[in-house]
């Protein structure tokens, strides 16, 4: 068979006539100049931030608003052009932005801050060992002997509530008692309202001293965005108007997210590209639909904890072998126990399998519904809500539970004598 031969393998894969001309613009982490149906939390919010311009402790900020309503994005842009302000006034504004799922310990935030106010090679914090009230007070001198005024970010702050507590909170919103020559001012961030009902009172009271709260875009304001983003990141005229709305819409019907609405019209444009078409019209955007929920079918699945999945695989394996449609709690439990024995895995009592289960069908997993036998009682039947095949390619992605569909699948095939499905 003969070969073509190319110079580069990426000669052959770019084309001149790309639809993207700026790939940046789709992503969510890209700062636009302007937000579409934003202005007032802008402004809301450049207000609040003023007074450190004239070297005064503005407010400490809450922010709420579902995912994809701009929190992080507005923030983040206001507080930088806040920053490039300050370097013509009276003292040097710092932004500090911190993502909290991923530094979630009092000890990660502080040495995190120290870093950022001298930087990474100055920093003198190891990696661990050290006491928080020491690190805090190494934080506390640098701040002070910088003379600045510090905006630290801390988004997704009810992950850091929920893993450490409000103790660094208490810490952070005390510290500018123990300053002179600077100020600290926080921004929390979260898509969950109720998380303050954990922390400490007087926490409570000086973090939420001014709060905004972001409402989820509608279809209209969506295609705004969309819009705005199209007419930078795409080649003109080769974008449908119908898929920028059919994109709008779908995310409307999710909460009105964005960022949803973004990921949505950049993975339909980037299916087209691969297939080389020259104008991307609604069939792309179904594409991008399906394999968007895959992929978050596949997260699912692929990070739920080891007994849910050991629950999950026997709920497969009693379709995939038994030729169960319809199962029944017991069914699942027979082969649950199967595989606990086979894997060498605790085997939970019936009560706790009974709770796993109504958690795998807030996941959209399985259906679960309680049938009247009359005299015989009620029992909660349970059906896959997976496609065979597309359970079985996720099962194999994961070693723990392709071990459960060959060993306790095997198992259970033998001892029904059925064939496999």
């Amino acid at each position: 068979m003969q070969s073509t031969s190319y110079s580069n393998l990426f000669d052959e894969i770019s084309r001149k006539d790309k639809i993207i001309k700026n790939r940046d613009v789709l992503e969510t982490t890209y700062l636009p100049n302007n937000f579409p149906h934003r202005d007032e939390e802008v402004r809301n919010l450049a207000e609040i931030l003023q007074p450190s311009l004239d070297g005064s402790k503005p407010s400490n900020i809450l922010i709420y608003g579902q995912t994809g309503t701009g929190k992080t994005a507005i923030t983040q842009y206001v507080c930088r052009q806040l920053s490039e302000k300050s370097r013509e006034s009276k003292k040097e504004v710092k932004m500090i932005y911190i993502n909290c799922k991923q530094t979630s310990t009092a000890y990660g935030i502080l040495s995190r801050i120290g870093q950022e106010v001298l930087g990474k090679k100055e920093n003198e914090i190891p990696i661990a060992g050290w006491r928080t009230e020491q690190i805090y007070e190494i934080v506390r001198k640098r701040i002070e002997n910088e003379k600045i005024n510090v905006v630290i970010v801390l988004d997704e702050v009810d992950a850091l509530v929920q893993r450490a507590g409000s103790d660094i909170l208490y810490y952070l919103t005390g510290m500018n008692v123990d300053l002179v020559n600077s100020k600290m001012s926080l921004i929390g961030i979260s898509n969950n309202v109720g998380f303050t009902k954990n922390i400490d009172p007087r926490v409570k009271s000086r973090l939420g001293e001014e709060s905004m709260t972001f409402s989820p875009y509608n279809a209209s304001q969506l295609i705004d965005i969309l819009q705005q983003r199209a007419g930078e990141a795409f080649n003109q005229g080769m974008v449908d108007k119908l898929v920028i709305r059919l994109c709008a819409g779908r995310a409307a019907q999710e909460h009105g997210d964005a960022r949803q609405a973004l990921d949505l019209l950049r993975i339909a444009v980037d299916i087209a590209e691969r297939d080389g078409v020259e104008n991307v019209d609604v069939s792309y955007v179904e594409r991008a639909q399906s394999r968007m929920e895959e992929d978050q079918l596949k997260k699912v699945i692929l990070t739920l904890p080891l007994q849910h999945k050991a629950i999950l695989s026997s709920i497969v394996l009693n379709e995939l072998y038994a030729r169960l449609k319809t199962q029944t709690t017991g069914d699942v439990q027979e082969v649950y126990s199967n595989v606990c024995e086979r894997l060498e895995l605790d085997e939970l009592t019936g009560r706790r399998v009974s709770q796993i289960l109504s958690e795998l069908e807030m996941h959209g997993l399985i259906s679960a519904r309680i049938v009247s036998w009359g005299r015989q009682g009620r029992s909660r039947t349970i059906k896959l809500e997976i496609g065979r095949r597309e359970i079985r390619k996720i099962m194999k992605k994961d070693s723990y539970m392709d071990d459960i569909l060959k060993r306790a699948g095997e198992g259970l095939l033998r001892r029904k004598q059925l064939r496999f499905a």
